[in-house]
């Protein structure tokens, strides 16, 4: 074969075999499927972290607030310890619970707090 004829075939199945290279690799396991994929966990981690983000400057506020504000201070001590300000009356209301219509459901016991 002469040489004119054979650099054009040469070039030619060069192109085949790397057409045929590109289109197994993209196609195989860590092709486009793989890519799209990798996207969607990367997506899926974003909102994650978002959340997340979110979360901790919430908690950020609330410890905030329980350091500068005497009124939240107050209400995480009566809910720790259950204890109430002087001068307010404490109910317990103990027994079988009332129909619970409000889709809530029902404690034990029910413990209802009043200001004088």
């Amino acid at each position: 074969m002469s040489p004119a004829i054979l650099r054009p075939v040469a070039a030619i199945a060069a192109l085949v075999g790397l057409a045929a290279y590109a289109a197994i690799m993209l196609r195989g396991p860590q092709g486009l499927s793989a890519l799209s994929e990798k996207r969607q966990q990367i997506r899926m981690l974003e909102e994650e972290n978002a959340n997340l983000s979110r979360d901790i400057e919430n908690k950020k506020r609330r410890i905030e607030r329980l350091e500068h504000d005497p009124k939240t201070q107050e209400v995480e001590v009566e809910k720790h310890l259950g204890r109430i300000h002087p001068g307010s009356t404490e109910f317990k209301i103990s027994g079988a619970p009332a129909p619970n219509l409000s889709g809530q459901s029902p404690d034990a016991s029910t413990i209802k707090r009043a200001s004088k």
